[in-house]
């Protein structure tokens, strides 16, 4: 912890901010009474980019031919609904 006057942290924040290292604060005094608390630096939870998902192209049509089996019925009202249909 370190203490310093109101006018020296006027003066100097900008180095008061980047010479402390994280997890360190600053008591800012005046007239030898506490007055504020500056807790430097903000850690940041994520400083890197996340990376992108490889691209793997666009589908092609056909590609799934033979996988995907449509029923003759599709279009067809389910069996529990025939009533509302009529």
């Amino acid at each position: 912890m370190t203490k310093i006057t109101l006018q020296e942290a006027q003066t100097t924040l900008p180095d008061l901010i980047h010479r402390l290292p994280a997890g360190e604060w600053v008591v800012i005094t005046e007239n030898d009474k506490p007055v504020a608390q500056l807790i430097v630096p903000f850690v940041f939870a994520r400083e890197t980019p996340r990376p992108r998902p490889p691209v793997t192209g666009i589908p092609k049509a056909g590609q799934y031919e033979g996988r995907l089996v449509v029923p003759d019925d599709f279009n067809e009202p389910l069996e529990e609904l025939r009533e509302y249909m009529e």
